[in-house]
């Protein structure tokens, strides 16, 4: 058998400090605590600040540089507004004079071609004509559509009214118009009036037609678009 181990009995402790020194020490800990802590947040708003204050600064500069360049546009811009005026009254001007001479007519083509056709000795003498309505221009952009109203716009009439001939011998009024009526441009031609005069015994004769030229006759030389 074991013997008993006999326990060395302890001397006895007692705690002598004051309940005041006791709860001052535990005050201490406390305030040292909360003050590491407010040293903590008042360092991390610290650092917060600075970097707010980087980024402030660096869109600040970016800023700077982008009004710098809007100034530097807008001065540019402002050298060409005389530039973008000009160019908008050539415009303007280009569409009133489309407008203004769209009926615009070859002369001497349209009367060199009539007097082509007439017989030897018998002379153009007089006109007496209305220009027509100027050409239709498409609003359609479709190719076909542009390509019809071209084709029906050309066919309407451009020029109408009279058309006075002279002649010393009598003419052959059916054979002229049917020639007329052959010339490029020409719609219709029919004779109106015949009338003859005697001067010092010479006879001369005067003949009046009808007359209705289509709008291929237009010269188109001012139409939008188009350059001298």
């Amino acid at each position: 058998m074991r013997a008993p181990i006999l326990a060395t009995p302890r001397a006895p402790r007692v705690n002598l400090m004051p309940r005041a020194e006791i709860e001052r020490r535990r005050r201490a800990v406390l305030v040292r605590t909360w003050a590491w802590v407010l040293v903590a947040a008042l360092a991390a708003v610290a650092v917060t600040a600075g970097a707010a204050f980087v980024v402030k600064l660096a869109a600040d500069q970016r800023l700077a540089l982008e009004q710098a360049r809007t100034a530097e546009l807008l001065t540019e811009l402002a050298a060409l507004t005389e530039v973008s005026s000009a160019l908008t009254s050539v415009g303007e001007l280009g569409a009133f004079r489309a407008d203004a001479m769209g009926t615009d007519i070859l002369w001497r083509d349209t009367v060199s071609g009539l007097a082509g056709a007439l017989p030897a000795g018998v002379s153009i003498t007089g006109f007496d004509v209305v220009v027509g309505a100027a050409p239709v221009v498409a609003a359609d952009t479709d190719s076909d559509v542009a390509a019809d109203t071209a084709v029906a716009s050309a066919a309407a009439s451009g020029l109408t009214g009279t058309l006075t001939l002279t002649s010393a011998t009598p003419l052959d009024m059916a054979g002229t118009i049917r020639s007329l009526r052959d010339v490029a441009g020409v719609k219709a031609v029919d004779g109106r009036d015949v009338t003859s005069t005697d001067t010092d015994g010479a006879t001369a004769y005067t003949y009046l037609l009808e007359l209705d030229l289509d709008q291929s006759i237009y010269s188109g030389r001012y139409a939008a678009g188009e350059t001298e």
